[in-house]
């Protein structure tokens, strides 16, 4: 399977992956997971499903006030007055260009209109080189390309046009793990199509269960209604895999998302070394 399959897989980036400093406290509560389904298509059954054009056209309005300077920082389509940093991540960023002379080269998947570009572009200034590389579907690519898209930010639909015109240092996969239906083999995709050393997880929900749970998570109306899948990645599971795939964590810390589960279920984030050859 191509990463191209997997994009088609993809729930839009912006959806409600981080409730914290957006919403009220009300409406924090009412957004929550539940079940424990046997299978993807079950929990798919039982789902309603988003408005997929909806989320996109308000992730666009608010990224372009920010782009044109008419606002400081979007997150989740909502405008803020200050910039909220995931100080852990853009560590990791910089770590990355650090090791390779000032040089950063992102693959974001899933990454939205650029969210997290925008988010840390003060930082990105004074590097020698930047490229930030967007995989996402089709129509966050055809948006992006139409009012995003310049020398540094670009749009592609898979990994491969990616990789024909550059060659990523990074990966980052924030909050998009848990909203696919085979996030191990996406997983494995990535990895096998790329070289890089370094790979970021941020916003991503875990448990210490000695499985990953499925389960469902609701949005209410006051937000937009809807329902979809999401996984609760047993960490016990996931360090395992990331043991067989040879990655070590190199940090490790909490992301700003909280949701009621019906487990005890964390939002974390990992950067993650490939280990040297001994």
């Amino acid at each position: 399977m191509t990463v191209g399959d997997f994009v088609g897989q993809l729930v839009p980036p912006i959806l409600m992956k981080s409730f914290m400093k957006i919403f009220t406290q009300k409406e924090q509560q009412e957004i929550f997971l539940s079940g424990d389904y046997e299978s993807w298509n079950e929990a798919v059954t039982a789902s309603m499903g988003y408005d997929s054009d909806l989320i996109l056209e308000k992730t666009k309005d608010a990224l372009l006030k920010v782009k044109n300077g008419e606002a400081i920082y979007e997150r989740d389509s909502v405008i803020f007055n200050e910039v909220q940093y995931a100080w852990p991540l853009l560590a990791g960023l910089m770590w990355v260009a650090a090791k390779s002379d000032g040089r950063l080269n992102v693959l974001d998947f899933g990454g939205s209109l650029g969210s997290t570009y925008f988010q840390n572009l003060a930082f990105f200034h004074e590097l020698s080189e930047i490229h930030w590389n967007i995989i996402e579907q089709s129509e966050h690519v055809k948006v992006g390309k139409e009012y995003f898209e310049d020398d540094i930010l670009k749009f592609y639909p898979n990994i491969e046009i990616c990789l024909s015109e550059t060659k990523p240092n990074i990966i980052l996969l924030s909050g998009v793990l848990q909203y696919l239906e085979s996030p191990y083999g996406m997983f494995d995709t990535l990895l096998d199509h790329l070289t890089c050393d370094t790979v970021i997880i941020d916003r991503t929900s875990f448990w210490d269960g000695s499985t990953d749970m499925l389960c469902i998570q609701h949005v209410p109306p006051s937000i937009y209604s809807a329902t979809y899948p999401i996984w609760i990645f047993s960490r016990q599971k996931f360090l395992q895999y990331l043991q067989k795939r040879n990655f070590e964590i190199v940090a490790e810390f909490q992301s700003l998302d909280m949701l009621k589960a019906p487990v005890r279920a964390v939002w974390k984030g990992m950067v993650l070394e490939r280990k040297k050859s001994s």
